[in-house]
């Protein structure tokens, strides 16, 4: 029944080779677990919690990928978007968390209502592929920026704005271990490398007094109680400007986050049919689902996993891999205390080497044209000087029509792309 189900025949996998992928899939990926609650808890949000809703919302997307579209890609709180849920919406607006949960949730919907209807082709198509390679490569410069920030690598400066740390601080030094681990891992292409390094981050930090040890490894599942729907306590705050600039950015955000991760691995697996997607539909369902469930259980934008990427070298092809990684998603709830040894020492390089990975997406920008180049330029730019994903988006979609007008293409800017561009002229005015 099962291999009739996901097709593994068909497809030419079977089920060992599919439990094998999805282990694979989940160490390549169990950082989030980690880094997403001391993000989130940035924010004053619980920690505890938010391990819960972590591993709750990507057993709940990942097994809706896995039974709805068939695919072996996994789902979880994304990076990036956590960073601008915690550090821009929260500390930089000063919008309380639980409003900014609210806002996950209203993108969510909306997510959902475009998934179902047919603007989804209409949007992704109306922005230059210019601006949504910048936009993914900005967004790895911002949370990198911040992993150098949280360890004191990178400092405030008054005569240079920032400079260089105190690199003999211990957890700073920590840090900068834990970077050249994972940086050894991942370029000898070691399964889970992000995650092993951490592991061994933290053991050092205990050895050398720098984390204190575990008080135990298994515990129950932590209490949903202190975010459990608290994203439905707010609602009437959402109809703000400021708020609908916050809500534009996730939902754009998680959109072309999604549609670029389920493509690339699809490719990497063989899967696109004529150079489409089958079961798109389905697979936006399931992200889209997974947001609105997440946000209602406690923490930011759910997305799809590019790291699925390291399953479908491992073999996955369908998506029982996904529905083997959820259970290890499930089984990881009882390991909770582990998060007491999870400091800023440790997932700094995580951040940093996440962020190496998206901004490789630098490759694909066309330079050489200079109407293209500046508003891709000002995009990556912005997000980290300014410390705000939506500002750098902002700036970039504002720029666009101005080099591309005066560089006598202005056929070639959709009117989506002209009220989008004055969306965010009306952002950086009144709100940014």
């Amino acid at each position: 029944m099962i291999k009739e189900f996901f097709k593994l025949d068909e497809l030419g996998t079977n089920i060992k080779t599919e439990f094998t992928a999805g282990l694979t899939t989940f160490l390549a990926m169990a950082y989030i677990l980690f880094v997403n609650p001391q993000i989130l808890g940035a924010a004053g949000m619980d920690e505890g919690a938010v391990y819960t809703a972590t591993a709750l919302s990507a057993v709940i997307g990942t097994l809706m990928m896995g039974i709805l579209a068939n695919y072996p890609v996994a789902l979880a709180p994304g990076m990036g978007v956590n960073a601008f849920f915690a550090y821009t919406v929260v500390i930089g607006y000063g919008i309380p968390w639980e409003t900014a949960l609210t806002a996950v949730l209203v993108s969510g919907v909306l997510f959902l209502l475009i998934s179902a209807s047919g603007v989804r082709e209409k949007i992704i198509n109306s922005i230059p592929a210019t601006l949504k390679l910048a936009v993914g490569s900005g967004i790895g410069l911002f949370i990198a920026f911040i992993g150098f920030k949280n360890v004191g690598i990178i400092v405030a400066d008054e005569g240079n704005l920032i400079a260089l740390g105190d690199l003999t601080n211990g957890a700073t030094a920590l840090a900068i271990f834990g970077l050249i681990v994972t940086v050894i891992l991942t370029t000898l292409k070691v399964n889970g490398g992000v995650f092993y390094g951490m592991i061994i981050t933290a053991i050092v930090g205990i050895i050398f007094g720098e984390i204190n040890l575990p008080t135990a490894v298994f515990s129950s599942v932590p209490s949903l109680a202190p975010t459990f729907g608290k994203a439905f306590l707010n609602i009437g705050d959402i109809f703000t400007w400021q708020m609908a600039g916050v809500i534009l950015t996730f939902l754009f955000v998680d959109f072309f986050d999604t549609a670029g991760t389920l493509v690339a691995v699809a490719n990497k697996a063989g899967l696109m049919k004529d150079n489409e997607l089958p079961r798109a539909g389905k697979a936006l369902l399931a992200d889209s689902t997974a947001t609105v469930a997440g946000a209602a259980l406690g923490t930011s934008t759910v997305t799809s996993f590019v790291e699925s990427a390291t399953g479908v070298g491992a073999g996955g092809r369908t998506g029982l891999t996904s529905v083997f990684t959820a259970l290890f998603f499930a089984l990881a709830l009882f390991f909770s205390p582990l998060l007491d040894v999870v400091t800023s020492s440790v997932t700094a390089p995580a951040l940093i080497i996440v962020g190496v990975m998206m901004a490789s997406s630098l490759k694909d920008i066309e330079w050489d044209k200079f109407e293209v180049a500046v508003p891709a330029f000002l995009t990556v730019l912005i997000m980290p000087l300014s410390g705000s994903i939506a500002t750098g988006i902002a700036v970039g979609f504002t720029f666009y029509p101005i080099t591309m007008l005066t560089s006598g293409k202005g056929k070639d800017i959709h009117p989506i792309m002209w009220a989008l561009s004055l969306v965010f002229v009306l952002y950086l005015i009144f709100l940014s």
